[in-house]
């Protein structure tokens, strides 16, 4: 192995791996220098290689401070951190007892501790993190016994309110309260992070400034006393009139906040500690470089503002207390109205209610990557490899966790992710769940063809999230599509963690698979927001979307495209009337019956948990995203045509959303 592999390996990096198709593929020697040089580990040069290989030895062997372990087995502990004999095991309690480390062929262990959490390993001037997990996440039979689950999934913004520009946690409200009156028991929704209020062109939920707080555009006005009367679109959001509205309500709302609702604004800003007041001056300072500059992140700021510790953020901070006040209100705001959707949904009767969505990463120029950068990868974008769902490749344009910093900072700023992300919800859905075994990562500016596989600490995440997991009461459900490296999936389910089946993608040679032979321990699901919908798919609107935009290959002809469509829908029509959910002859132009299908055969699967996306239950044709585009489809714009409630009063959803409980319950 040449010296430049040696170093990729021992960084991390996946020099040879297999595409989607099963495919072997190496990484050029070319695309390693670059991610390396991105990693903080310049391979330009035979001296520079082995400087860098220094470096990263002596930096794995100063970062132990953290180790996971199932609880009722023995705590195997890294060489070279700790020495054989007595140490110090402390809880999160505080309560402190004497354990011994013992030490045999295979290394240093500590005797296996029985109750799950985490717990401080102390050894003279050194502490190690322990995390202590359950064998399993929380699962829904330990919600809901042995009864089978369904649910929808909902973009939140297209929720559909007379007086309301776009849909919000006041609005999801009454989705919640609607779909538990139906039967439903969760209530999935797209990711709630905190994007950027100041620029209105910045609306994607998938490219958060900070994951650890939330889009307070979602805030509810009528939870602070304002009248909340916007002037509501038709079809699609109009983003860049809608959320400078948005914030002229917020800001009202604040200007005649109530002493009380002061002192509740206070007590929160209290309680959420420096992490919060940072995120509060971050989006201060945000503004007013945008408007000031056209600045989108903080890398546009003054270099003085850089430093979110600086004299010059204090002096700001000082200058501008309104405006931090401000943002602080909103938050508050935010989490008080999305509490309160919650309390909807299992006031309901919803045994899980909403189910958070958390985004695979954050925007490099945001809250996140400004106060706490050490965390993160930096220049370095998350993506794809060319795949099915992407053939030239993808990169997302945003940013993650560092394997080594997590390993630095004993994980906290997962944890922490995790937490936020749990504080509201049921259950929580992992966007892009491989990456906690591997993430594509591409060089700014470079082609996703040029990115690498950097590998994670898949074992230590499953460990944190099994026990925020149980702490919350929470299912988990993971993103398991697209190039899904081998072992992957039964380490998912050995953690009792809820894969994706999703009826376009459960096919073998035969054709589509039977609803019976689904997996149990899975959520079974007819789409997602980056899909066509069954009526789109049934009637080709995907296949209209591509062509008009020039999403094509080369070599494609769509005459071919639409025969092998239609030779679709007949084995999928085959399915439905296999599994005795049609009994008439495959539509050829009517998308309904296809529609009623494909919602009862996903119904009728063993998994635990049905999540059937809104756009589905009404029989739409759009889907709410198009993957690889931005203007070009009106991604994150649609709106229902009409509230929740009416929706679901309508014959044939009512008749749908029957057969579903029937399904479901039989």
């Amino acid at each position: 192995m040449s010296p430049l592999h040696s170093l990729a390996t021992e960084a991390g990096l996946l020099i040879d791996w297999e595409d989607a198709a099963g495919d072997p593929q190496r990484v050029s020697d070319e695309a390693l220098v670059a991610v390396l040089a991105a990693l903080g580990l310049p391979a330009d040069s035979p001296a520079a290689i082995a400087e860098s290989r220094r470096h990263l030895a002596e930096d794995q062997a100063a970062s132990c401070s953290f180790v996971s372990a199932d609880v009722g087995k023995p705590v195997a502990l890294p060489a070279g951190c700790l020495r054989e004999g007595p140490v110090e095991l402390v809880t999160e309690a505080g309560d402190r007892r004497s354990v011994t480390l013992t030490k045999d062929r295979s290394g240093l262990s500590l005797p296996a501790i029985d109750v799950p959490g985490y717990y401080q390993l102390v050894q003279g001037d050194h502490t190690i993190r322990l995390a202590i997990a359950p064998r399993r996440c929380f699962g829904v039979a330990d919600a809901a016994g042995g009864k089978r689950l369904w649910g929808t999934a909902v973009q939140i913004a297209g929720l559909r309110d007379p007086h309301r520009a776009f849909g919000d946690f006041g609005t999801l409200a009454e989705a919640a309260r609607a779909f538990a009156g139906k039967g439903a028991d969760a209530l999935a929704i797209s990711p709630v992070h905190a994007l950027f209020p100041a620029d209105a062109s910045r609306y994607s939920p998938y490219a958060p400034s900070s994951r650890l707080f939330l889009n307070i555009l979602y805030a509810d006005p009528a939870l602070a006393g304002a009248n909340v009367e916007e002037p509501a679109s038709a079809e699609l959001i109009d983003w860049s009139a809608a959320i400078p509205a948005r914030l002229r309500q917020l800001r009202a709302a604040f200007a005649a906040r109530s002493d009380a609702v002061r002192a509740e604004v206070a007590d929160y800003a209290r309680k959420g500690g420096d992490e919060l007041l940072r995120h509060a001056r971050f989006e201060a300072l945000h503004a007013h470089f945008f408007q000031e500059s056209g600045a989108t992140g903080w890398q546009g700021w003054p270099a003085v503002f850089h430093d979110p510790a600086g004299d010059a953020v204090a002096r700001f901070a000082a200058e501008h207390a309104e405006e931090v006040d401000f943002y602080l209100f909103c938050q508050w705001l935010a989490k008080r109205s999305l509490d309160a959707a919650q309390r909807a949904a299992t006031d309901g009767g919803m045994a899980l209610g909403l189910i958070a969505d958390l985004a695979v990463g954050m925007d490099g120029g945001g809250s996140h990557a400004w106060s706490r950068r050490d965390d993160l990868l930096t220049g370095l974008s998350l993506g794809a490899p060319p795949d099915l769902l992407g053939p030239e490749g993808q990169s997302w344009g945003i940013t993650g966790f560092s394997p080594r910093a997590l390993q630095r900072t004993a994980f906290e700023p997962y944890i922490a992710t995790l937490r936020a992300a749990l504080d509201h919800a049921g259950g929580i859905r992992i966007d892009h769940a491989l990456g906690l075994r591997r993430l594509w990562v591409v060089p700014e500016g470079a082609s996703p063809r040029d990115g690498a596989y950097l590998t994670m600490p898949l074992d230590d995440m499953l460990r944190v999230l099994a026990i925020e997991s149980h702490r919350a009461r929470a299912v988990v459900i993971g993103e398991d599509l697209g190039t899904v490296p081998e072992g992957f999936r039964p380490k998912m389910d050995e953690r009792g963690m809820l894969g994706m089946r999703v009826l376009p993608f459960e096919r073998d040679e035969d054709g589509f698979i039977p609803a019976d032979r689904w997996s149990q321990e899975a959520a079974a699901m007819t789409g997602t927001h980056d899909l066509a919908t069954v009526a789109g798919w049934w009637v080709e609107r995907d296949i209209d979307w591509n062509w008009r935009l020039g999403r094509t290959r080369p070599d494609a002809v769509e005459a071919d495209e639409r025969a092998t469509r239609a030779e679709e829908r007949a084995l999928l029509w085959q399915a439905f009337s296999d599994a005795g959910v049609a009994d008439a002859p495959e539509p050829s132009d009517d998308s309904a019956p296809a529609v009623d299908a494909a919602l009862a055969f996903v119904a009728g699967t063993p998994c635990e948990l049905a999540i059937l996306p809104i756009e589905d239950l009404i029989g739409a044709e759009e889907q709410p995203n198009l993957p690889g585009t931005i203007d070009e489809h009106p991604n994150w714009r649609r709106r229902m045509p009409a509230p929740t409630p009416e929706l679901l009063d309508r014959p044939d959803v009512a008749r749908r959303v029957a057969r579903i409980n029937a399904m479901r319950n039989g």
